[in-house]
């Protein structure tokens, strides 16, 4: 056991946490925390880009409406036009880092401009359909150039150390976290002189089918849940319309750029269906995609549809979509000749951890930026390429508020006062497969009971299974010693229970919430959050409180 002390505690190592490095490393002693290998999370997979207003023929309030308009009246509109007014200074200080986006041609020195469903112009920046890869090594080989910044890969975050466990009254301060080095199976306490930043992405993985890498098991808004801090609107999960279908292909996405690039969604026969759905056709927004394949799975028992591109021709497919096209080519699909099977999944979280507008929680000196966080950008529905921009420009405003912080008091006076991890008397757990089980019952019910359509009588059942596995998960974990896969347990059996609350308590449809038994939207509801806290002491399984 040992103690590593830092001035920036930064769990995650997605876009938003690298920049944010490398910004506080400028300020002070910076460590960075990721669970698995550095480059492993959603950031790398991000196959669209940055929407930001480039062109001259767009404008910040034409950005702005779309994202509003996305978000189905729950977006907070200082937020949006916050982050839209500051994206082309990030994007730009990007470039200045070394990002290589796409350009329009090799005569022109403007960039190439993609267009998504629910953009009224083309504003999202790409380099090909790799742009996430290209940002995190972009901004990874930045940071490691950085002597103030500390790398600690396999360390898996397993609770952050408030001053409610030093028996501190209210309002608590985040000190750090319990972290467990999965290569040396030691716990490691993190402590941060100034503040600690959750930075852990979002939970794909609390659902049987997802586009998202292992690792998004919801770490950080269980964490922060658990330390006290509000969470919000996380009924409100982002189903993309286009994964590829392939038994063999692991979550692949097929970007919603290609529905931009004029790729049209048909069914078995080669017929078109979006029509019938959205004026818009296949830009309309992804909740309603979503629920459209949905519907048309369900009413013909297909288990696919198809997004044909064939007819912009071979050239520019592979040009356009080059990784796209190698990998379905890996699995027998030529998507020059052939129609490509798609299903939707889990994707992106569009609640999360509340902040304010510079990334605050309710927890004195915690931090999230990314996924993690509800900052009230995306509200209802995420608009498409909205959230690498989130990212940057959060990370930004985070680093901003590090520069004159209202209160500049260290927190080292309360370190001496940390107690060591304790693991009293769990053994080795010899039983794996109640994990595996346990694991696989949470993601199938959520995808059965809590997916792209919702009814009250299935949220309930939902609840009332996942009541149960909550009580048997939290046994195990204090009967044996942690390891990764108890921790991500854990965290994605929490996040469960707080996805279907949150569904339940909004007796609505709104955005990416559907509900048949509440088909309309509320006027009452119209801009309220749902916000949960816990509401008693943190060494039992957490009751809930409504807010």
């Amino acid at each position: 056991m040992k103690h590593i002390e830092t001035d920036y505690l930064i769990i995650g190592s997605g876009i938003a946490g690298l920049s944010l490095g490398i910004k506080l490393s400028t300020l002070g002693t910076v460590a960075m925390v990721s669970k698995r290998e550095f480059l492993a999370g959603s950031t790398t997979y991000a196959q669209g880009g940055i929407a930001a207003v480039m062109a001259p023929e767009d404008s910040f309030e034409q950005h702005v409406q779309d994202t509003l308009r996305a978000g189905a009246g729950l977006c907070k509109e200082s937020i949006v036009r916050g982050v839209v007014q500051e994206g082309p200074a990030r994007i730009k200080e990007l470039i200045e880092w070394g990002m290589a986006f796409t350009k329009a041609n090799d005569e022109d020195a403007s960039y190439e401009l993609g267009l998504e469903g629910g953009h009224s112009q083309r504003r999202v920046l790409h380099a090909g359909d790799f742009t996430g890869s290209e940002i995190a090594h972009t901004l990874y080989k930045k940071a490691q150039q950085n002597p103030n910044i500390r790398f600690f890969d396999f360390h898996v975050a397993i609770d952050l150390l408030t001053t409610e466990k030093l028996g501190d009254p209210p309002p608590y301060k985040c000190l750090g976290a319990y972290v467990l080095d999965a290569k040396k199976q030691s716990i490691v306490t993190f402590l941060a002189r100034k503040a600690t930043y959750l930075a852990t992405g979002g939970a794909g993985k609390v659902y049987l089918y997802t586009t998202n890498p292992d690792i998004a098991t919801g770490d950080g808004v269980a964490m922060a849940f658990r330390a006290g801090a509000t969470v919000s609107d996380l009924e409100f999960v982002q189903f993309h319309p286009t994964c590829l279908y392939h038994p063999q292909a692991k979550s692949f996405l097929i970007s919603e750029a290609m529905r931009g690039e004029g790729g049209i969604l048909k069914l078995a026969d080669g017929s078109a269906f979006m029509g019938a759905y959205h004026p818009d056709r296949e830009l309309a927004p992804r909740d309603v995609v979503a629920r459209a394949i949905d519907s048309e799975l369900k009413k013909r028992g297909d288990p696919c549809v198809y997004l044909d591109i064939r007819h912009k021709g071979a050239a520019f497919i592979k040009k356009r979509f080059p990784m796209i096209y190698k990998e379905c080519l890996r699995f027998g699909i030529d998507i020059t000749t052939d129609m490509i099977p798609v299903v939707p999944a889990a994707h992106y979280f569009c609640g999360g951890v509340q902040t304010d507008a510079y990334g605050a929680t309710d927890v004195d000196r915690l931090f999230a930026i990314g996924e993690v966080a509800c900052t009230g950008l995306h509200g209802a529905n995420r608009l498409a390429s909205n959230s690498l921009l989130e990212g940057l420009v959060f990370a930004h405003r985070a680093y901003e508020f590090q520069k004159a912080p209202p209160v500049a008091e260290s927190l080292e006076p309360y370190f001496s006062r940390v107690a060591l991890w304790n693991s009293g008397n769990a053994r080795n757990s010899d039983e794996q497969v109640i994990i595996s089980q346990n694991w696989d019952e949470v993601r199938q019910l959520m995808w059965n009971y809590v997916g792209i359509v919702r009814s009250d009588k299935r949220l309930q059942r939902a609840m009332r299974r996942i009541q149960l596995l909550q009580q048997e998960i939290h046994e195990y974990y204090w009967d044996f010693l942690v390891t990764p896969d108890l921790i991500e347990l854990r965290n994605i059996a929490l996040v469960a229970e707080l996805v279907v609350r949150s569904a339940l308590m909004r007796e609505e449809s709104r955005g990416l919430h559907f509900n048949l038994d509440h088909p309309d939207k509320s006027d009452r509801l119209g801009q309220q959050d749902t916000l949960l806290r816990r509401s008693s002491s943190v060494s039992q399984p957490p009751p809930l409180q409504t807010i």
